[in-house]
């Protein structure tokens, strides 16, 4: 069974997942999947994420904040997808973030976040014993596109820097059931804030702050049918330098922040076009982060760009 999205007769379109925000929140075609769309396909739509936290690491030992409460995030987000051909795609996606505290007197951020755009390959893609196997590269930045703070954590909707990540991934099939794994950098740039010093593990006379970079692994495993795709989810996010929080103090943005993350995803295809997303995920380990636990839905469309040019160049020569 191709990974590549078939172009369904009969139907005037029909839906993909394209993108997600936030790790595993609502992905399935994302940079971390084994999905394709097929050339000259577009696909756009929408998520919706809530996640919530009362309990975090402080460096590794686990306490709660009675000065925030819980602290809860929504994310609604814009995305699209493009075939330029079956083994290259072009995501993007803009989320906008909301964080709030049941508790004290930190006041909740909101704002349109930062711009993912990925380029996703397939270089690979061939029968092996009885299943398929196919290979991906998929290179991503990320841009800041909103003057938010970042340096007011856990708050912030984000760490406003600039990312380049770069993702390996191999998957196999065996008839209904797969198997993917994939591996990620992110490199991070600098961001400046709005003080002249601060205190990491030792005090720094500047407004700049070196960010550290990042390793994510990710396995997903279970059914995927051209109606439905369900699948189980662990993912470890491990950040390469960082610090820990210090005792009763707030979150900087260059701490370590490390955690392991299990979910579900589920996707149904409808006849008539539409596609339905869900799922949810919790925290289950982690470092200088929040025990979250989060659900997400999404709805998408996907459209033939290509058979619209066909069928207007076919008009034009008519006449």
């Amino acid at each position: 069974m191709s990974k590549i999205l078939p172009k369904r007769i009969k139907l005037k379109g029909l839906l993909c997942i394209c993108f997600a925000a936030f790790s595993i929140n609502a992905k399935a075609q994302t940079e971390a999947d084994a999905i394709m769309i097929p050339k000259n396909y577009f696909c756009v739509g929408g998520m919706y994420s809530y996640s919530s936290w009362n309990e975090y690491w402080e460096g590794t030992f686990k306490r709660d904040n009675q000065n925030i409460g819980t602290l809860s995030v929504q994310t609604a987000g814009v995305m699209a997808n493009y075939g330029i051909n079956d083994r290259l795609n072009v995501i993007a996606g803009l989320p906008y973030v909301t964080t709030r505290a049941t508790a004290g007197t930190l006041a909740g951020m909101n704002g349109f976040q930062d711009l993912t755009a990925s380029v996703k390959w397939m270089p690979v893609e061939t029968k092996l014993g009885k299943g398929l196997f196919s290979f991906y590269g998929i290179g991503s930045i990320v841009l800041p596109l909103n003057d938010y703070v970042a340096d007011f954590l856990p708050m912030s909707i984000g760490l406003h820097c600039k990312s380049f990540m770069a993702r390996a991934m191999v998957d196999y099939q065996l008839n209904s059931l797969f198997f993917t794994g994939s591996g990620q950098y992110i490199n991070r740039s600098n961001i400046t804030i709005d003080r002249n010093t601060y205190y990491t593990t030792r005090l720094i006379y500047s407004n700049e702050v070196a960010m550290p970079d990042g390793a994510v692994f990710n396995f997903r495993t279970g059914y995927r049918s051209q109606k439905l795709i369900a699948e189980a989810i662990l993912e470890s996010g491990t950040t390469l330098g960082g610090f820990d929080i210090r005792k009763n103090d707030m979150p900087f943005p260059s701490n370590k922040m490390n955690s392991t993350t299990a979910g579900v995803n589920f996707k149904y295809s409808m006849d008539f076009g539409l596609e339905f997303t869900g799922g949810a995920n919790y925290v289950v380990a982690g470092r200088n982060v929040g025990q979250s636990s989060m659900v997400h839905a999404g709805v998408y469309y996907l459209f033939d760009i290509g058979k619209k040019t066909k069928e207007t160049k076919k008009e034009e020569s008519e006449n």
